[in-house]
């Protein structure tokens, strides 16, 4: 084991004692992980010494504010790495970050979960643990930091973003889409330390992974450099020049897995399993840290938490700017969440429009009308695409690309990256002052999935745009049809999925989206024309998850649930199945779900005959209709032709919808 040697101050710089604040974060990760039972202690004893140089000498954070809008933010991507993260924040005195947690490291209803959730006032800026996440989110934040800077200007917006990611990380796919995307984009404030310790759960990396890492990123636009990540003074060399470059930049940190550990360093042992008593015992001994579990001296900890310190002023500093800032109140309305106020009158305008001229459009291009008059009005908003900007819908006319030149615009070109763009979206939304949506095909939600799940788990508001919803896209065929993509997301908690019938549906359901302040959600929208079903009116119908749109005289001895494109054909199937019959509109199954008892029995617990119409699979409409009633959808995969023809193979026509229910009365 080679002991790394304690770095030189500058002149009028504190003299940190390093390797004694290093092994504190070695010695409170082993310490943990051993009384859970449970964790990986090999990476925070192996990046411990880069943690240490990135903290003590260049990150900007103020525990005393933890929220400072212009903080460095870190991501830890190689999450199971926690207690890096958590020793970290608690030795700098996050005030929520108490040694009481880290004793109760991955304990029910304490912040110190197995992988890190987020919690910015505990100095947790995302949760991480899905290998490729962190790396993906963080160009994100880097880019929402550019588009403020070029809004605000330095005096407010200036901060790096850095993370720590793992070889695990570098394998995911996800990461060559993300850091391909940031190369070309120069995020210049992106400083990835990587930590390239050779050692995987299987045993030796090399059993699966020989790329050339600095050159891949060399490739996408990246700067490199390759570091001993044990040597303090080529750690700092290697970040202070990182911090000038035009480019994002990564560095290589060649650690040792398990560091100090007497017969695992270097080891997958010590990657995700307690080092046990023993060998804690050596470790102690060979970083000479004579000191009992969880036990920091006293001298230590004044140093870490005098690092805590280093920004106060700063913080103070920026504050005072603010205060004098012109455009104090825009930053602070950017950062507010709430625009209600600002989007009730231009959603109410536009559903009137909507009413009046009855248009015939798919409801992705009455959703390309409702962003027209949102996009100028809320210049959080920053809309894009996977490749399918004229498809989707997404981009409003005159109101600036987002590019390596010029980062003011409201529209981000992500290329076919579907995955990347929903993780940089969850990064703009954790950042703060961005409220992201994009769009791609629906039948592509599972390119997304990983990071739309995480960023309802992060109860994050990203707005997904997915288009060409159902067989209704027609002779692109069955690669291109989703079937069981809304199903599957609505599966997914604290994700909004919401399916449009007309303009004016679409326009309700982007106010609601938009005002999700903790939740993302999903426009699932048609590639056919749709014609106008809906009255205007004050009350946004859509926000009880589904309505009446129709209904019969006296109690109903039909009622006909439909979302999206096939609530017309409900409509046409109760014109010929008489006045009894009642249709609902169901734009948001999950929203409906939420309603209280009374309103629910409403509409589905009476005596009448229940039909589910949707083209997609039937999962999920049991809830609703029963699992004995007719459903008129997709049991199975689609088939290339025109629309209107494989709707009436598929039998998801009026016609199959009044004759389930003349099967059923008899």
């Amino acid at each position: 084991m080679t002991t790394p040697h304690a770095a030189q101050a500058p002149s009028g710089e504190t003299a940190y004692d390093l390797k004694r604040m290093a092994n504190a974060i070695r010695a409170l990760a082993m310490d943990a992980v051993q009384a859970a039972n449970s964790g990986h202690p090999g990476m925070p004893m192996g990046m411990a010494d880069v943690a240490t140089v990135l903290y003590t000498k260049f990150l900007k954070f103020d525990p005393k504010n933890p929220e400072w809008a212009d903080r460095d933010r870190f991501i830890l991507s190689a999450g199971h790495g926690s207690m890096l993260l958590y020793a970290l924040n608690y030795l700098t005195g996050y005030e929520k970050m108490t040694l009481e947690e880290i004793k109760n490291f991955r304990q029910l209803g304490h912040i110190t979960a197995g992988h890190p959730e987020v919690e910015p006032d505990a100095g947790i800026e995302m949760t991480t643990g899905p290998l490729g996440q962190g790396i993906s989110t963080a160009p994100g934040m880097a880019l929402a930091e550019r588009m403020l800077n070029a809004r605000f200007g330095d005096d407010l917006v200036n901060h790096y973003t850095y993370v720590i990611a793992s070889d695990g990380d570098m394998m995911e796919g996800i990461s060559h889409e993300a850091c391909s995307l940031a190369g070309h984009m120069r995020l210049s404030k992106l400083i990835v330390l990587y930590d390239d310790n050779g050692i995987c759960i299987d045993g030796a990396t090399s059993t699966s992974f020989s790329d050339n890492t600095p050159q891949r990123f060399e490739a996408y636009g990246w700067d490199t450099a390759t570091v001993d990540g044990h040597d303090f003074a080529a750690i700092e060399a290697a970040i202070a020049a990182a911090q000038k470059s035009n480019k994002p930049s990564l560095i290589c940190c060649k650690t040792k897995i398990g560091f100090g550990a007497p017969t695992k360093e270097n080891s997958a042992s010590s990657h995700g399993a307690p080092l046990g008593e023993e060998e804690i015992a050596g470790a102690r001994k060979n970083l000479d840290w004579p000191h009992g579990p969880f036990e920091v001296p006293g001298d230590v900890l004044d140093q870490w938490r005098s690092v805590g310190q280093r920004a106060y002023q700063a913080q103070l500093d920026w504050q005072a700017r603010l205060e004098n800032s012109a455009d104090k109140a825009a930053f602070l309305k950017a950062l507010n969440k709430d625009i209600a106020q600002d989007i009730a009158p231009l959603i109410a305008e536009v559903k009137k429009a909507f009413a009046a001229d009855r248009p015939k459009k798919a409801t992705r291009q009455t959703s390309g009308t409702v962003l027209e008059k949102l996009v100028p009005a809320v210049q959080e908003m920053v809309g894009g695409s996977a490749d399918l900007t004229g498809s989707n819908n997404t981009i409003v006319k005159d109101r600036g690309i987002v590019s390596k030149s010029d980062y003011k615009g409201q529209y981000i070109h992500y290329g076919v990256r579907e995955h990347a763009m929903a993780a940089m979206m969850n990064g703009m939304a954790l950042h703060g002052g961005i409220i992201p949506y994009s769009g791609t095909f629906l039948q592509f939600a599972d390119y997304s999935r990983p990071a739309i799940r995480l960023g309802a788990l992060m109860k994050q508001r990203v707005i997904h745009v997915m288009t060409h919803d159902s067989i209704g896209l027609g002779e692109d065929g069955p690669t291109h049809q989703p079937v069981e993509h809304l199903a599957a997301l609505r599966a997914i908690p604290n994700l909004y999925v919401f399916r449009p019938c007309d303009g004016v549906e679409t326009a309700e359901c982007w106010e609601l989206a938009l005002n999700l302040k903790s939740s993302p959600s999903v426009m699932a929208l048609t590639r056919q024309g749709l014609p106008t079903v809906r009255e205007d009116g004050a009350e946004n119908l859509s926000a009880r998850g589904a309505y009446i749109l129709k209904d019969s005289e006296g109690a109903p001895a039909v009622t006909l649930f439909a979302s999206g494109s096939e609530v017309s054909i409900a409509l046409e199937a109760a014109e010929r199945l008489g006045p009894q019959t009642r249709i609902v509109s169901v734009p948001c199954m999950d929203l409906f779900r939420e309603q209280d008892g009374a309103y629910i029995q409403s509409l589905i617990c009476n005596d009448s005959i229940k039909v589910g119409i949707e083209a997609a699979i039937r999962q999920g409409w049991d809830g609703i209709i029963g699992a004995h009633s007719p459903f008129i959808g997709m049991n199975g995969f689609g088939a290339s032709a025109p629309a209107e023809e494989l709707y009436r193979h598929f039998g998801i026509t009026a016609d199959a919808v009044v004759k389930a229910v003349e099967e059923k009365r008899r």
